[in-house]
């Protein structure tokens, strides 16, 4: 297959990108989608931990109907609110790991595709596609149709 046969405008491999280029490329990106799954954990973790401390109210008033006082004090006081690790709630968690990691990581990434493949991404996934289609479905083309 030559170089940009059968691959959508947009995915056209640049002048001066040679496979290893793109390959490493496509590496980069897919770290940086681990990064954004562990990030999409991250957010689960804060939602899934706000939610369980909200949910405490109702456990705290349950306790007080039933008479159990000191139970219900014991929870309001030792857990409702309370830092998840000294000194942070998860939304610090977060904004500390956005801007410790992910941040920098996605800019490094994305100055790395627009140095070396003319902010062109997906190069290796687009030739992937453009190798693997078949003509055996009429839906089954390497480029979108056009509009």
């Amino acid at each position: 297959m030559d170089r940009n046969d059968d691959l959508d405008a947009p995915h056209e491999v640049p002048d001066g990108v040679d496979d290893k280029t793109a390959l490493a490329l496509g590496a980069l990106s897919k770290a940086l989608e681990t990064t954004e799954r562990a990030r999409g954990h991250l957010y689960g973790f804060h939602q899934l931990t706000g939610t369980a401390d909200f949910e405490l109210d109702d456990a705290v008033r349950l306790l007080r109907e039933a008479g159990h006082h000191e139970q219900a004090a014991r929870v309001e006081r030792d857990i409702v609110g309370r830092n998840v690790i000294p000194s942070l709630w998860t939304f610090q968690i977060i904004d500390a790991y956005n801007s410790t990691y992910y941040q920098p990581f996605s800019a490094i990434e994305r100055d790395i595709v627009d140095e070396l493949a003319a902010g062109v991404r997906h190069l290796h996934e687009a030739r992937l596609k453009a190798a693997r289609c078949t003509d055996r479905r009429p839906d089954d083309t390497a480029s979108p149709p056009a509009l």
